[in-house]
Parts: C-alpha cells; structure tokens; sequence
C-alpha cells in the first residue's frame, strides 16, 4: 500500500511541483519566509507570508520541527524505539499504550479498510517485506504461493483493537502508517501555523501539501501535478489551491518485473500482491491533508473503475491519470474541479 513516508517507502517528492511565483514586495511590511529540511527519509518545506506581531521566523521552525521529530517518534517503521515499532515487535493478544495521534490514524485506517472492503490496510508492513517494498525487504521478487499464504496470516485490520489508551492485536500483525502518515504530519503543522496566527502558508512534507491564504504578490498558491513518468518530470495539470490539502498516489516510482510483468509497490491487502490495473496515479484534494492521503492511496489501490465509483459517490475531488495505449488518459470528478478552482492551464 503506497503514500509518502519513511526510507524506501518515500517516493512522491516531486509529484507535486510547487510553483510559488513572484515573491517581490507590494508596498508594505510583508515578507515570504520559507525553510525547510530533512523528514521521514525525504524533505519538508514551509512557506509563509510573515507581517508585523507574528514569531519570529526561527520560533517557527522550531515549532515545526518538534511536530516532525514527534511524528517520527511516533509513526516511523524505520526506527525500532518508535511507539508503532515497539509495538510491532509484540506477539498477539498483547496491547500497548499508545500516544492518540496514533489511536486516531488507526481509526481513520479502520474506516478507509471498511470503505474499501478490505483492499486498503494498515496491516501490509509483512507483505511489503515480502515483496521486497517494505523497511526488512531483502529482495524484489515474487513470494511462492505458500509463503505468500503464510504471510497472509499476519496481515488484516480486524486483528486491531482500541482498549481506551491501548492499541491491542489477537494476531501478530504489524502496522504500517505510512499512507497517512505525511498527511497527518502536514494538517498538524497547518494547525500550528493557523494558532500562531499564520495564514497564508504552503506546509509540504514529503509531497503531501496544504495550502492557504496567498502568496506576496496577492495569488493564490499553484500547485502543477506530476505526470506519471519515471523518466522526467512534467507538469499534467495545475490547480489553485487555498484551504485544501493535496496528496498524489502513484505506482511509477517504486517497482521492479519478474517475467516480464511489472509489480508495484500499491498493495490490495484481499490478495495480497500488487495490483495490476491500468490506474497510474491520482491526486486527491481534500480539506484534510490526512484524508487526501489516505484516499489517493484507496483510490489507487481500487483502480480506475472501482476507485471511480468510489469517488464519485463519495464526492471525492479526484483526478485519475490512466495508462492507455496510446500515453496517458485523466479523468477528474466534479468535486475536483469544484474544489480545485476548475482548469488554469
């Protein structure tokens, strides 16, 4: 199962290009401060527009990067003295007390598996493994049907319980938060910037984006929408974006082929393989930058067909890119171009 995150589960930088624009002064005191740095094996990036009474620039940052090192405590398979890790470690029938940000994403994976009838899950970290995708990969090749069997065992968001503070398993799963875990770092940090009193920002971590407000000049901020290619980066669509939160799923980034079929790294946790439909990315917008998360992920795991209807019933702002023939087809929902501010190429 795909989204931003740690190590080698890291792969949509880039597929959101952020176009910032003019950032000349217009006459008063105003100024676009911008930092950014390391996070969840990849990169983050702040940038706001700054006027007299708010802290200072460095009283941000560290503001942010506390937000980020408690993510990283908190949700990292990349580290074994994470909360999530610590937990994996256990055996069945063991609970542990967790932290709430982690007892809130585990409701949010717990809805999206029910929405999704199981395809998404939390619980994939041993067929990532297996697979070659995951933080213990060792090699990319396609499992045996036996051991791919045995690994299935250890794999579903039913074994998952809530005991008030306590997150408790009856299997010996393991979960992995990376489909929501950039999402939920970004709304935390869009938060922090709003309760400072910072309202005109672009938060971005590892690709997953929320932006608000405008920029210096008076535009509203534009974000160009990566095409689906491994081989260059090209813009497919650019949006206008304020109050919303952006995230794109893709399988182009991360994968290898046996036999002359490709599989990627986009999990259907009912099978346990990759999938191998003709959806190449979708980029959800979404008031919350964790929702846009996790549902780009579920819509690509269902494909350009289930993962339509889905949209559109759930009136989800999506933009599908579809592989074709020919190139690349898109679709988008209404709510996509309501949300969006409709084209602005």
């Amino acid at each position: 199962m795909p989204g931003g995150g740690w190590g080698l589960l890291n792969r949509w930088q880039g597929v959101l290009i952020f176009l910032f624009g003019v950032l000349s002064g217009c006459g008063n005191s105003d100024s676009m401060e911008s930092f950014g740095g390391p996070t969840m094996g990849s990169t983050y990036s702040i940038k706001y527009l700054r006027h007299a009474g708010l802290p200072a620039p460095t009283e941000v940052r560290v503001q942010v990067e506390k937000i980020l090192a408690d993510v990283d405590q908190q949700l990292s398979t990349y580290r074994s003295d994470s909360d999530i890790e610590r937990f994996n470690d256990l055996p069945a029938n063991r609970c542990q007390k967790m932290p709430a940000p982690i007892l809130k994403l585990v409701r949010v994976g717990e809805r999206l598996s029910e929405q999704s009838e199981g395809s998404y899950d939390l619980t994939v970290e041993p067929l990532l493994n297996l697979w070659g995708f995951g933080p213990q990969a060792r090699n990319e090749k396609v499992p045996s049907a036996q051991v791919l069997a045995e690994v299935r065992q250890r794999v579903g968001y039913q074994h998952l319980r809530i005991d008030g503070d306590q997150l408790c398993k009856d299997a010996a799963v393991e979960v992995d938060f990376n489909s929501i875990a950039a999402g939920y770092a970004v709304d935390t940090i869009a938060a922090k910037l709003e309760a400072m009193g910072i309202h005109n920002y672009l938060a971005e971590a590892t690709g997953e984006l929320k932006a608000a407000g405008k920029k210096l000049d008076g535009s509203p901020w534009h974000i160009a929408l990566e095409e689906p290619r491994d081989d260059q980066q090209v813009a497919e669509r650019i949006i206008a974006v304020d109050g919303y939160g952006v995230s794109t799923s893709g399988d182009y980034r991360n994968y290898f082929e046996q036999d002359g079929r490709r599989y990627s790294h986009t999990f259907d946790a009912r099978t346990g393989a990759p999938v191998l439909h003709t959806l190449a990315s979708v980029t959800v917008i979404h008031p919350s930058a964790l929702m846009a998360d996790g549902l780009s992920t579920l819509l690509l795991i269902l494909g350009p067909e289930r993962g339509w209807d889905y949209a559109q019933t759930h009136d989800i702002g999506a933009f599908f890119v579809i592989r074709a023939d020919t190139g690349f087809v898109t679709r988008t929902t209404q709510a996509f171009e309501r949300l969006s501010g409709g084209k602005t190429e």
